[in-house]
């Protein structure tokens, strides 16, 4: 009861911060732009500022040359939901423009707008390598496998973009990490000035993720909100099998136990905010992806608690 009442505060830490995103986008303080340039500034800037300064602060060398092996279970769990995304697909006759979309959401989790901020509120500063090892495999998934399925919905023929996908890949957030880690390793100190610089950079990180939830659930629109057979497969795949699959994969392993939590918390994170961006580049339906990030992120703020509590029994 304990860990559920801790989870519903981080919860809440959150949620207050997304509902005065969605608030101050009724109010016409936020637009569409806003909401694009807010995203930018914390991926772009503000995320790899507080990667570096969490990184060389608070670990070790011998810590991070340990974190590697790590990602084959983020790896090897979405690959289990990918198998099983096709199984449900078919079962539920998704409607061919929608197949590869339904897919990717199956599989693929919000893990820097959702899944950073609960870890940082339930778990705190320790959690952030686990949760950039997680981050390092949902991303390479995301812009390889996950968008050539979307493209493949659309009006033309899909096709692998290396170029683009390294690109993505290889983002400012996983290169504020790599930077975090070379300084570490190199035993590298930056000046007082320049980590008080990064300090109040990152700092916009978890207000910045929030707002632009808000907004993009405002933009969304609740009123377009609606749970039908493909929705409810999508929730049962980030909410239960994701979940289910990682503890499958990590309760006997010989790994800290913060990492299995971690990991199991952020299988089960709503789906990724990039899928509307995709699906409306390739011409896929880009509005059934918005609704369903929305309705997943509604979902996710429920289902963190109980995840949370499935937690205590995990060691």
């Amino acid at each position: 009861m304990t860990a559920f009442i801790a989870s519903v505060f981080g919860v809440c830490e959150i949620l207050i911060l997304i509902i005065l995103g969605y608030w101050l986008s009724a109010k016409g303080w936020f637009n569409d732009h806003s909401g694009t340039l807010i995203a930018k500034i914390v991926t772009q800037i503000a995320l790899p500022a507080y990667m570096v300064v969490t990184i060389t602060q608070k670990f070790t060398a011998k810590e991070l040359m340990q974190l590697l092996p790590d990602l084959r279970f983020p790896v090897l769990s979405m690959a289990i939901l990918f198998g099983i995304s096709f199984g449900v697909c078919a079962a539920l006759a998704v409607p061919k423009g929608r197949r590869g979309l339904f897919k990717s959401m199956f599989f693929n989790s919000n893990t820097v707008f959702i899944g950073l901020p609960v870890n940082l509120a339930l778990f705190g500063a320790k959690s952030l390598p686990y949760v950039l090892v997680y981050y390092m495999a949902n991303t390479t998934i995301f812009w390889t496998i996950g968008v050539y399925l979307i493209q493949g919905d659309g009006p033309k023929p899909a096709h692998f973009d290396f170029k683009q996908a390294l690109g993505k890949i290889f983002s400012p957030p996983l290169l504020g990490f790599m930077v975090g880690v070379v300084l570490v390793l190199l035993h590298i100190q930056l000046p007082n000035f320049l980590m008080a610089d990064l300090n109040y950079i990152g700092g916009l990180t978890i207000p910045g993720s929030m707002f632009f939830i808000g907004i993009a659930m405002y933009q969304a629109g609740l009123s377009h909100l609606k749970l039908n057979k493909e929705t409810w497969a999508i929730l049962l795949g980030r909410f239960v099998l994701a979940p289910l699959v990682m503890v499958a994969l990590v309760y006997f392993a010989d790994v800290p136990l913060l990492m299995k939590q971690v990991f199991i918390l952020q299988s089960a994170m709503p789906v990724m905010t990039n899928a509307p961006v995709v699906a409306k580049l390739y011409g896929a339906d880009a509005d059934t992806a918005a609704i369903t990030v929305t309705e997943t992120t509604l979902a996710a703020m429920v289902m963190i608690p109980v995840v949370m509590t499935m937690l205590q029994f995990i060691h």
